[in-house]
C-alpha cells in the first residue's frame, strides 16, 4: 500500500472518529446546560470549547458565550477546523483519495454525513443543532458499522488505527477538563452540579449504562476515572484505545513487515496502562497524568506518520 493511501485512511479514521465525539458533546453539554443555573450551563459550553481546543478560535471570533453561539460554532461553523462540518469535509476529502478501498456501504455513510451540511445556514438555534447532531452520530455509526463488515486488510486496519489514536485523545481531554476546571467555584465537590457533571461525562462516552452495570455504590468520582481511564471493557476508555492500538499495530506488522518506532512506543504504554490504577492516579495527581497521556498520544501519532512514512 502507498504510503499516502495509509495516510488518508489514516486520518479518514481521525476525523470521522472527531466529528461523531464532537456530536455527542454537543448533545451533552446540551443537556447539562438545561439542567444548571446560568454560570454553571456558561460553564459547560467553555468547557466544551476547552476540551475540542477552540477556545482561542471562538474568542476571536467575538460572539458571546452562550449555548446557540457555541453549539453552531461547534457544529456548522466552517471558519475553523474544530467544527463537525469541517472535520466531516475533511473526512470526505481523505475518503475520496482512497473511493476504490472503501465499500459501497462505507462511502455511502460518510457520504450521507457530509450531506446533512449542504446549504446549511451558519445560524441555528439548540433545538435544530441537537436534531442535527443526531443525523451525524447516526451516520457516523453507520460507517463504523460499514468498516467491521469490510475485509480485514490494511484499509480496515488504518481506518480502526486513526479511530483508536482520536478516541484516546478525546477521552483524556474530555476527562482532564472536568477534573480541572468544570466546576464553578463555590460549588462543592459531590454536590448536585458535581455529579450532573460526571453523568455528562458518561454520557458523552456512552458509558451511563455501563458504569451502573460495572459499579453498584452509586456514582463517586474514583469509579468514574477507574471506568473511563483503566477499563478495557469500556470501548471509550484510554485503556480499551490503547489496547486496540497495540492489536492493530500488530496486524499491520504481521502484513507490512515494517516494525518500528510506533509498535515500541504502543506496547510499552499498554504496560503501563495495565498497571494503572485510578486510585493511585488520584492521588498522585489526575491532571498530570492526563496531560502526560495526551502529551504522549501526540507522540505516538508523530512516530506512526514516521514509521509508515506519511506524506
Amino acid at each position: 500500500m502507498l504510503s499516502r493511501t495509509a495516510s488518508s485512511l489514516y486520518w479518514l479514521g481521525r476525523y470521522i472518529e472527531r466529528a461523531d465525539f464532537t456530536a455527542r458533546l454537543v448533545e451533552a453539554t446540551a443537556r447539562l446546560d438545561l439542567l444548571s443555573s446560568r454560570p454553571a450551563g456558561e460553564a459547560a459550553w467553555q468547557s466544551a470549547l476547552a476540551v475540542t481546543e477552540n477556545e482561542s478560535a471562538f474568542a476571536a471570533g467575538g460572539a458571546r458565550l452562550g449555548r446557540n453561539e457555541v453549539a453552531c460554532f461547534l457544529t456548522v461553523d466552517s471558519s475553523h477546523p474544530g467544527s463537525i462540518v469541517r472535520c466531516l469535509d475533511m473526512a470526505r476529502n481523505n475518503g475520496k483519495a482512497v473511493r476504490t478501498a472503501l465499500t459501497r456501504e462505507a462511502w455511502t455513510a460518510l457520504n450521507r454525513a457530509w450531506l446533512l451540511f449542504e446549504g446549511r445556514p451558519a445560524a441555528c438555534e439548540l433545538p435544530e443543532t441537537l436534531h442535527l447532531v443526531e443525523a451525524v452520530k447516526s451516520e457516523t455509526r453507520g460507517f463504523a458499522g460499514a468498516v467491521q463488515t469490510m475485509l480485514r486488510n490494511h484499509t480496515t486496519s488504518f481506518i480502526r488505527l486513526g479511530q483508536a489514536v482520536e478516541r484516546a485523545d478525546n477521552t483524556a481531554r474530555l476527562l482532564d477538563v472536568k477534573y480541572h476546571i468544570l466546576l464553578p467555584e463555590g460549588e462543592p465537590v459531590g454536590g448536585l452540579l458535581d455529579r450532573d457533571q460526571w453523568t455528562t461525562i458518561l454520557q458523552t462516552v456512552s458509558a451511563v449504562t455501563a458504569y451502573r452495570w460495572v459499579y453498584s455504590d452509586g456514582l463517586t468520582i474514583a469509579n468514574v476515572v477507574d471506568l473511563l481511564v483503566a477499563r478495557p471493557e469500556l470501548p471509550r476508555s484510554l485503556a480499551a484505545s490503547v489496547e486496540e492500538t497495540v492489536e492493530v499495530l500488530g496486524q499491520l506488522a504481521r502484513r507490512t513487515g515494517k516494525h518500528g518506532e510506533a509498535d515500541r512506543m504502543a506496547r510499552r504504554r499498554a504496560q503501563q496502562m495495565a498497571r494503572t490504577k485510578a486510585r493511585e492516579v488520584i492521588l498522585s495527581g489526575l491532571h498530570e497524568y492526563l496531560q502526560g497521556f495526551i502529551r504522549d498520544t501526540g507522540q505516538l501519532h508523530a512516530a506512526i506518520g514516521r514509521q509508515f512514512q506519511f506524506v
